[in-house]
């Protein structure tokens, strides 16, 4: 059977999905992150990665770094959303400034004895990871960089013993001397 023809012709839109890091400095005072994290869960948007301290003491200003997925759309309006609250001072898209240094931190317990263990500080090694505990069964792992070397370094981890594993989230600060 034919569905009745629209006046309005509507054009089915499958724009791709895409990842941004977005940093926004906001008043430091209670519920801020609340509010904040209330935008994306009220409207359906997924947070892949949240991290937030206070980075100016003297103004009482926080900096949360928040990297969510979305279609240039959704992603335009999320900024538009925060840019309106009341106690976001700034909305940066790091990814649209293409000027930006973005860097995670993980810890990474591995439980091992012999050829396995000496194959684990061998990869912590050639991957610049610290060794910031040990016992004679496990090791504890401190890796930074970029989100896919600490994936692929607890990738290489899983074989060996992999126990547990700790990440940061992500933090981004733009190149040069301008400030946010």
């Amino acid at each position: 059977m034919n569905q009745p023809a629209s006046a309005y012709f509507i054009e089915e839109r499958h724009d791709p999905n895409e990842t941004h890091t977005l940093s926004v400095l906001v008043q430091n005072e209670p519920g801020v992150l609340a509010r904040v994290i209330g935008l994306f869960s009220g409207r359906g948007y997924n947070i892949e990665s949240l991290t937030v301290s206070e980075t100016e003491s003297q103004k009482h200003l926080s900096r949360i770094t928040i990297v969510t997925t979305g279609t240039p759309m959704v992603i335009q309006q999320i900024k538009h959303q925060l840019d309106r609250m009341v106690p976001v001072y700034r909305v940066v898209d790091m990814t649209l400034t293409k000027r930006a240094i973005e860097r995670e931190l993980a810890m990474i317990k591995v439980r091992g004895t012999g050829e396995p263990r000496v194959e684990a500080l061998r990869l912590a090694d050639a991957f610049r990871a610290r060794v910031i505990d040990a016992t004679t069964e496990s090791f504890v792992f401190e890796i930074t960089g970029n989100t896919d070397k600490i994936s692929q370094f607890i990738d290489l981890m899983r074989p060996l013993g992999l126990v547990e594993v700790a990440r940061t989230g992500i933090a981004a600060i733009g190149r040069g001397p301008e400030g946010m």
